[in-house]
């Protein structure tokens, strides 16, 4: 039992390297990129802190390069992730009563070891595997699980802390209790930030998880386990399986003790688990919790007064990054008329100096998408596009995939406000632009707030505070994150809570603790000093 009322150690963001020509960290990370895509890692399952290898392997290939090999992973069957869940149910008799300060000191160690000795690492592993480029890969795979692991520490003492008021003669007090049974992460490609987070956020809460990480993220996924087990998490809190979909889906959420999903991926995937949960309601031994961020189609508006270049740049960036593959990205924008011819001039002069290709050559901006389905997808709607009467291609609108899966940021103008490009989540670097005329911007703004079903990011620019206070009201339930003068990425833990509503998620706000809420089950506890004897009230009398 704790001895004392216990300070955590000073909690702040991560600091991002620049990785600019003559730093050490960019020369670090260049020798550690390059020993790391000359290895050939084997990368089993881990479960009960055992590595568990199966024989049964597939490639670890770049994306950017995709018959290059730099390991493989050991698919699993049913029975491990049986035993995944066996195993996770037994180690949560120790773990859900370890003392809060001891699940505390693990998790703040694994953020120390990924801001120093794990950092080249981590980002080399994601660099290679979901080819981001250095500064991308930084502010997320180091900078962002650095802070979600630091802040979430300090979240958690500031739930305990939270205690209801006592009248004379009774002490009431509330435990902050982990969910009777386990959790099931899943998480997505994209982030090696949310992968991290997704179990480890449920497991300082005193939950025993099990991790099913995306394939296409597998060899980042490898290291952050590397740093649990570094860190001290005992065997059988996270477990990690590499597993069939369907499969695993079926043994998790037929089991009585299933007690929540903790999910980051697409929106058809997250309304089938909710589905499937709702259809197993009394299988359970309790009401599990359902917590996803899933996909959006976040938009980017114009007023007539706002700064084309801002505005251009925001889209370059808000669009481009990490070619699109972000649920936050632009995806969608609305240009007033008498601006656009500007809007569209500075945007080209910008895309014609954007480089893309392998993240080992620093001076790219953009890589290559994930996967061969990815890329026929992309592929698929910017054909469309091209031979649409409503559509025109402003920008890029190549591909190729003979080495890599390479989209080159493509930019369409649209005369259709409900064309499927500015509907649908594409999750790659196609931008969709609408030109509204100037006396139309309310207007514009219904329309926006109507086009999607997606509510997750969306940003607006405009000097004029009167418009800013309209579209901020017009647009309230538009986005769960939103951005006046700026692009709709880039959130930091502590900073800017990231989630969203309608079909974009639960809005749990990973990174706050509202996120942590989610993970526990309170139990209030009143005790009386001096019990009554008599049964008897004054009004009785």
């Amino acid at each position: 039992m704790p001895k004392g009322i216990f300070s955590i150690p000073p909690i702040d963001n991560d600091p991002i390297k620049s990785y600019a020509p003559g730093t050490p960290e960019r020369e670090s990370l260049q020798a550690t990129y390059d020993k790391m895509w000359n290895e050939q890692l084997d990368i089993p399952m881990f479960i009960n802190g055992k590595e568990v290898r199966t024989g049964n392997t597939q490639r670890v290939m770049p994306p950017h390069d995709h018959q290059h090999n730099v390991g493989h992973y050991h698919l699993g069957t049913a029975e491990h992730v049986k035993e995944a869940i066996e195993t996770a149910l037994e180690a949560r008799k120790e773990w859900a009563s370890m003392s809060a300060q001891n699940r505390a000191a693990i998790f703040l160690k694994a953020a120390e070891l990924i801001a120093g000795p794990y950092r080249d690492r981590i980002n080399a592993a994601t660099m290679i595997n979901q080819s981001k480029t250095a500064f991308q890969t930084e502010i997320d795979a180091a900078c962002e699980l650095v802070d979600f692991l630091r802040f979430n520490v300090k979240y958690m003492f500031e739930i305990y802390a939270d205690q209801p008021d006592s009248s004379e003669g009774i002490w009431n007090r509330l435990e902050y209790r982990p969910l009777e049974g386990f959790i099931f992460a899943i998480s997505p490609f994209n982030f090696t930030a949310i992968a991290g987070n997704l179990p480890a956020s449920a497991a300082l809460m005193g939950n025993v998880v099990v991790w099913k990480p995306s394939f296409s993220q597998i060899y980042s996924a490898h290291v952050i386990m590397d740093v649990f087990r570094e860190a001290g998490v005992p065997d059988g809190v996270i477990n990690m399986v590499f597993t069939d979909p369907q499969e695993t889906a079926d043994i998790v959420f037929k089991h009585p003790y299933f007690a929540g999903v903790h999910f980051t991926g697409s929106t058809d995937v997250f309304k089938n688990i909710w589905k499937t949960i709702g259809n197993n309601i009394n299988t359970y031994k309790s009401y599990p919790r359902i917590v996803g961020e899933t996909g959006g189609k976040d938009f980017v508006w114009m007023y007539k007064e706002s700064n084309p270049l801002a505005v251009a740049t925001a889209l370059t960036r808000g669009a481009f990054e990490f070619q699109g593959q972000k649920c936050s990205a632009a995806s969608r924008a609305y240009i007033p008329g008498s601006r656009w011819e500007e809007v569209k001039g500075h945007l080209v002069e910008q895309l014609k100096t954007v480089k893309m290709g392998s993240p080992r050559d620093f001076s790219n901006f953009m890589t290559a998408v994930i996967h061969e389905g990815s890329f026929d997808k992309l592929a698929a709607y910017i054909d469309r596009a091209k031979k649409s009467d409503a559509c025109e291609i402003v920008f890029g609108g190549n591909y190729d995939k003979s080495k890599g899966y390479f989209i080159e940021p493509t930019v369409i103008l649209t005369s259709n406000p409900h064309y499927e490009t500015m509907e649908e989540e594409l999750f790659g670097p196609v931008l969709t632009i609408y030109v509204y005329q100037d006396e139309d911007w309310k207007a514009s703004l219904e329309l926006l707030d109507k086009t999607s079903i997606y509510a997750l990011t969306g940003a607006i620019f405009s000097n004029d505070r009167y418009v800013v206070e309209y579209a901020s009201k017009a647009l309230e339930n538009a986005a769960g994150n939103f951005y006046v003068n700026d692009k709709p990425t880039g959130a930091v833990v502590n900073q800017q809570p990231f989630g969203g509503a309608r079909a974009s998620g639960t809005n749990d706000k990973a990174g706050s603790k509202l996120n942590l809420l989610r993970w526990c089950s309170p139990r209030m506890v009143k005790e009386t000093f001096v019990s009554p004897t008599d049964y008897t009230y004054p009004f009785m009398k």
